[in-house]
């Protein structure tokens, strides 16, 4: 075809598109970071809020909307790509999966469609973009920037409740401290009522910043055009709710305004200035969006829409993940139905407040700490600094803080076996690859993407693998027989299951299943070899334990194995404290870099090699 015949045809697509994007609505997102839903609005009378609470006014608050991750980078890939981070490979903080080619991220099908795309300006997301996925994603991003008439899709994120500025010293406070409401877990110190209220104060700058893009979509005669979202991404930076897949780290504020001309588009239950309490998942962002914008969904999408003419009835459930935090391992899985919240512990042998390097800058974590070290708490103030059950249940009615467990309460056993089931069946839904060590997802078919691996049985047998996990976190007794036989298994991931359930049964595990973990230290993964070595560093007799630290030693270098793996090795390394103090000046002089790393990954060697050095300081 000649050039100028292409040009022609393309002309007419866009019109196509233009054309047909003159009967869609335009569509505003305004996010903030790091912030549950602290607003006047949701009846919290310490807020001030005056931008966001006008903005419910005229639309709806969603009283249960969760995050699905209670950290940024995982959540916004559940957004962009409507689809759970452990079943694309990218749930750990900071990690990065390609995408199989059938998929696109959003942002493609709107453009697709006629819409101009702009993000201002964070993206941070743990998949790989296939192609170009906005028209603009930079700090001067703006839906002024579009052709005349042409229909828009618009983010602005404000960073300014983040984390790192809940902390930033010196500030003036003007929300005061002594009128904090603390969570139940949380210390009264002037430290923690410092950050607190610091915490609120951002909220109201985050609040004049979301009335002034709302003032100049009004200024632009743009606001009874426009369908406007207003969320957090993921719960306060604050230690037990950011990185916690509690109902405090994955449940969001969410307001959605639907203006007159647009109404249609909205749920039948639509009462503006009222709520509703239907269940709202990020993982519902991107076929909602789409849906507003008159495109099917794409089947592979993992979600709800619960607005426009693809709105479907609300799930049951809402899920939510943890995977590795920065330099830290971990995984549990949540289960919320609105009232119930239900954790899964893979890893119970592991503290809640494992030392993140960037956590511990927080202030409320550091004295925290320390009155916990000092024998100064009492519970439910001590249990973030100890090691968890396999299973937590609470009633959100009666227990808004979540401190009261009744996984083990006779009243509650239906309900626990209810959510058990629930996560059980989304595990297999969405083929969780949590079950995996983090660099087998992306080693284990090198040919294939880690969601394609997943959704193959072959590649992937998830039903003994699960099985595997089952046991090995079950803390029961009577299961170790089953790790016994796992970890004679063909498959390494159910051998890594075995292995870490009987480093979980600590003392008791290793000498139920010495004979096996002494084979299983010479083991063709490097992930069983690191999980075996922790376990016989940490229970085994002092003979034992030095030919493990030997091993993690070696696995711990990223220029002879991958980042994963060292990252791995030094963890065990820093659990196994003093007795890998023989160790020292090797641990030292461990490469922190490679020449293949990946550049998301820079700095959680460094973190964990600094941490072990200081723990081991004569």
């Amino acid at each position: 075809m000649k050039p100028s015949v292409l040009l022609l045809a393309a002309a007419i697509a866009s019109s196509a598109a233009l054309a047909a994007g003159a009967d869609r609505p335009n569509v505003l997102w305004i996010t903030s970071e790091d912030n549950g839903p602290h607003l006047g609005c949701y009846g919290d009378k310490y807020a001030d809020t005056p931008n966001l609470d006008r903005l419910a006014a005229r639309g709806v608050i969603y009283r249960n909307a969760w995050s699905n991750a209670p950290v940024c980078a995982p959540a916004r890939t559940t957004i962009i790509s409507g689809l759970y981070p452990p079943s694309t490979g990218s749930e750990h903080m900071r990690s990065s999966a390609p995408l199989p080619p059938h998929m696109q991220m959003y942002p493609q099908y709107l453009r697709e469609a006629g819409y101009y795309c702009t993000n201002n300006s964070k993206e941070d997301y743990n998949l790989e973009k296939p192609g170009r996925i906005w028209d603009e994603s930079s700090g001067q991003a703006h839906w002024r920037n579009r052709r005349p008439d042409q229909p828009f899709f618009a983010i602005f994120n404000f960073t300014v409740t983040h984390e790192s500025q809940v902390r930033k010293r010196p500030h003036k406070a003007v929300h005061d401290p002594a009128r904090v409401a603390l969570p139940a877990y949380h210390p009264d110190t002037p430290e923690v009522r410092r950050d607190w209220a610091q915490y609120h104060d951002k909220i109201t700058e985050m609040d004049r910043l979301a009335g002034k893009v709302l003032q100049e979509l009004d200024d632009d005669g743009l606001a009874g055009e426009t369908i406007v979202f207003y969320y957090g991404d993921h719960g306060p930076g604050m230690p037990r709710s950011k990185r916690w897949p509690y109902n405090s780290g994955l449940r969001v504020p969410m307001i959605v305004s639907i203006p007159a001309k647009w109404r249609h588009l909205a749920p039948p239950d639509y009462n503006p200035g009222g709520s509703s309490d239907r269940l709202v998942g990020f993982i519902d962002l991107a076929p909602t969006l789409l849906s507003l914008a008159g495109i099917e969904p794409p089947d592979f999408m993992q979600g709800h829409a619960f607005l426009g003419k693809s709105c479907q009835p609300g799930p049951q459930y809402l899920f939510g993940f943890r995977g590795r935090m920065d330099e830290r391992c971990d995984m549990v899985r949540t289960v919320g139905d609105g009232r119930y919240v239900y954790l899964k512990h893979y890893m119970p042998h592991k503290i809640y407040g494992q030392h993140i390097a960037y956590m511990f800058e927080t202030p409320t974590t550091r004295v925290w700490k320390r009155l916990y070290d000092e024998g100064k708490l009492k519970p439910p103030m001590t249990g973030f600094w100890q090691t968890k059950p396999a299973e937590e249940l609470y009633d959100l009615q009666n227990d808004p803080h979540e401190v009261k467990n009744l996984a083990d309460s006779p009243r509650h056993q239906e309900v626990l076996s209810r959510m058990r089931a629930a996560h059980r069946d989304w595990v297999f839904r969405i083929r969780d690859l949590g079950f995996l060590p983090e660099g087998e997802i992306h080693a284990r078919d090198p040919g294939a993407t880690p969601y394609e691996m997943g959704h193959d049985p072959a590649k992937y047998p998830l039903t003994k693998i699960f099985a595997a996990a089952q046991a090995a976190s079950s803390l029961k007794s009577e299961d170790l027989p089953k790790l016994l036989e796992a970890l004679a298994d063909g498959d390494s991931a159910v051998r890594y299951w075995g292995a870490m359930g009987l480093l979980i049964r600590q003392a008791d595990g290793v000498a139920a299943g010495r004979a096996a973990l002494d084979k299983a230290l010479s083991d063709s993964s490097p992930y069983v070899r690191i999980v075996t070595a922790e376990a016989l560093g940490r229970y085994g007799t002092q003979r034992e334990a030095a030919r493990a630290l030997g091993a993690l030693i070696t696995l711990a270098s990223v220029e002879e194995n991958s980042v994963y793996v060292a990252l791995a090795a030094l963890s065990a390394i820093d659990d196994l404290d003093t007795r890998a103090r023989s160790a020292r000046a090797e641990i030292a002089g461990l490469p922190v870099k490679a020449k293949n790393m990946p550049n998301r990954m820079g700095g959680y060697l460094e973190r964990l090699i600094g941490k072990t050095l200081g723990d081991l300081a004569p």
